[in-house]
């Protein structure tokens, strides 16, 4: 029996599976609820792999993985579904994994997000972030984000995406979408071209590097609304991470340039959902940045930046700790994901004692 890749994609689109897994030496695996679940048949070989990832990879994407070990790109199914695709080398065999990205565009409350978020997608300028790990749903926020915009704003929307993953139509807002790889060498340059390019928001995917931090930083500091992405969980560890990315000549320097630039940081995990046995909700942890938040950043004293967010209910901030307590209190997650998820585990931990959860000792 061999895989055929049209039958594995309806698949993923059927099961609502939010990645499929192809690699030698298993059966073709799908993520169902952040549960690997592999399709009942045999395992595949490595010409199955090779088979499979040639059969929607381009000759240049597929020179890429053998030159490079691997290549990022977007696919579209049938119109059914899009994925984002990462094709890469394993013991030397093709491998790859889809990660598939709804067709339809989510609102900011079917995201979980308060409405006090519309307020800050109005500013003419600053930085937002977008943080969490990898498979936390930034990719979507952002894209909700940016879809509002377009429907309550009018200007020009440039994102610069690696690969593009959802596609925004002129509503309001002229979008320009530029693909990494193809429309653009890399973020940086594509920040720098789009400052001459008439923007009002600037969407870049994700901050990898020292030279694109630099570059979104100093677009949001002369005039535009950026988005923007990190792999932290936090708003500390997000301010944190940023200026650790540079030498120390330059730290203080950054850290007066985020306490003026940085707008909001919207910190976000995938929970599994206790009430349905295929669903997940997403968790936040939202900072909104006044005064005193931008004399934290400016002195270094990012530490006490979670209890200004505990503070902070006025002005729409929560932590992710009382983010994970409310859908816990609203039965949606159980006792041990909000441990897993917690920031504070052990203060998280006697909270749920005290309302009435038993763990194994």
């Amino acid at each position: 029996m061999s895989y055929e890749m049209n039958d594995l994609l309806e698949l993923v689109v059927e099961q609502s599976a939010s990645d499929l897994h192809l690699q030698v030496g298993q059966p073709p695996t799908l993520r169902i609820g952040g549960v690997m679940t592999p399709v009942e048949g045999p395992v595949l070989g490595p010409q199955d792999t090779e088979e499979l990832v040639k059969s929607i990879t381009s000759d240049n994407h597929l020179q890429q993985i053998k030159t490079k070990g691997g290549a990022d790109f977007g696919f579209d199914f049938s119109g059914k579904a899009r994925f984002r695709v990462s094709a890469l080398k394993a013991r030397g065999n093709f491998g790859v994994v889809l990660r598939q990205i709804s067709n339809d565009l989510l609102s900011l409350a079917e995201i979980g997000l308060p409405e006090r978020i519309k307020e800050l997608l109005t500013r003419p300028r600053g930085l937002i972030l977008v943080t969490g790990p990898t498979g936390s749903g930034k990719s979507t926020t952002l894209a909700s984000m940016v879809d509002w915009i377009n429907r309550h704003r009018d200007g020009h929307i440039i994102t610069i995406e690696d690969p593009i993953e959802y596609y925004h139509s002129h509503r309001n807002c002229v979008v320009t979408q530029r693909e990494v790889g193809i429309d653009t060498p890399d973020f940086a340059a594509a920040i720098r071209g789009a400052l001459r390019q008439d923007p009002d928001v600037i969407l870049v995917g994700e901050m990898r590097d020292l030279e694109t931090i630099e570059a979104a930083i100093s677009a949001a500091e002369t005039g535009h609304l950026v988005f923007a992405t990190l792999h932290t969980t936090g708003a500390a560890r997000t301010v944190d991470r940023i200026v650790d990315a540079f030498p120390a000549t330059m730290k203080e320097q950054i850290r007066t340039q985020l306490a003026s630039s940085i707008v909001a940081v919207i910190s976000q995990v995938l929970c599994r959902r206790k009430d349905k046995s295929n669903g997940r909700v997403a968790a936040f942890e939202i900072m909104v940045t006044t005064t005193s938040i931008a004399q934290l950043i400016r002195e270094n004293k990012t530490f006490r930046i979670t209890s200004d967010i505990q503070t902070g209910a006025g002005q729409g901030m929560i932590t992710l700790d009382a983010y994970l307590m409310s859908l816990y209190n609203r039965g949606l997650i159980s006792g041990n994901e909000v441990l897993s998820k917690a920031q504070s585990a052990d203060e998280i931990r006697e909270k749920l004692i005290a309302s009435g959860e038993k763990f194994d000792a």
